[in-house]
């Protein structure tokens, strides 16, 4: 029991600390839209499993719950099966914690319910990722030679940064408007050192389906969830107006 309870309370650090690592720089809206489609979630998948799946873990989702997203069991064994090669298993990594924790200084959390434990009052856990997948640059005092805006000194290197290309981030100090005695390190942009494979709207795109995927990962039956609520709420209108006109009627010669 103590063991869990210490496992839920250093997970509850981790993800306060990100949460005020990424609290002072703005984040950008998540395309909404690419969690009703398909091809999104699917591409999304891809990537998951090609750049995400190597250290992370998604231990609480099995593969074959892909096929809730349009893919079949063939499909999944074909592109998305390197893991395992049962597509009933869950998405696990062969990378140790202790080899993990030895190379990176912690070990990569787990990322099923990752689009939930992100969620802040900066802004939902989607556009945390949304926007921290998007802002890595180089860094040659960071030991994995990469930051990131929205988590300073993170400990995770830019995976993606072959299809983004490598940037650095320009930073100019400026006053404090609170307080002029004190300077801001402002972020005023970035600087293309080396271009990616993809165009800049490309990679975004990618991020998107990606995100989306995570976001559907970390509760797959949200879509069923808001359809059968909807059905539910429209039924029991219904109800009420029967009932509105039962009663009506029932006591329509009582004075």
């Amino acid at each position: 029991m103590k063991k869990i309870l210490a496992s839920l309370l250093a997970s509850l650090c981790l993800v306060t600390g990100a949460q005020a690592a990424g609290g002072t720089f703005p984040l950008d809206t998540f395309p909404k839209e690419r969690l009703t489609d398909l091809a999104a979630l699917q591409n999304g998948a891809k990537i998951f499993v090609n750049y995400c799946l190597n250290c992370h873990e998604a231990a609480f989702v099995r593969y074959n719950r892909m096929k809730d997203i349009g893919l079949t069991d063939e499909q999944i064994k074909q592109n998305l099966l390197f893991a395992t090669d049962k597509v009933g298993e869950t998405m696990k990594v062969a990378l140790r914690a202790k080899d993990a924790k030895d190379w990176f200084g912690a070990t990569p959390p787990d990322l099923t319910l990752v689009a939930r434990s992100r969620a802040s009052h900066a802004g939902p856990g989607p556009d945390y990722l949304y926007t921290y997948l998007r802002t890595f640059y180089r860094d040659d005092t960071r030991p994995t030679g990469w930051n990131n805006l929205v988590f300073p000194n993170v400990g995770m290197p830019h995976v993606l940064w072959e299809l983004q290309g490598q940037r650095v981030a320009k930073f100019v100090d400026e006053k404090d408007p609170h307080d002029p005695t004190k300077t801001v390190h402002k972020f005023e942009g970035y600087e293309q050192l080396t271009p990616g494979t993809m165009s800049p709207q490309e990679f975004d795109s990618n991020i998107a389906d990606l995100v989306a995927y995570m976001t559907w990962m970390a509760e797959p039956m949200a879509q069923s969830r808001v359809r059968i609520g909807v059905g539910v709420m429209i039924f029991l209108l219904g109800f009420f107006f029967i009932a509105w006109r039962l009663n009506a009627a029932f006591w329509k010669d009582v004075k």
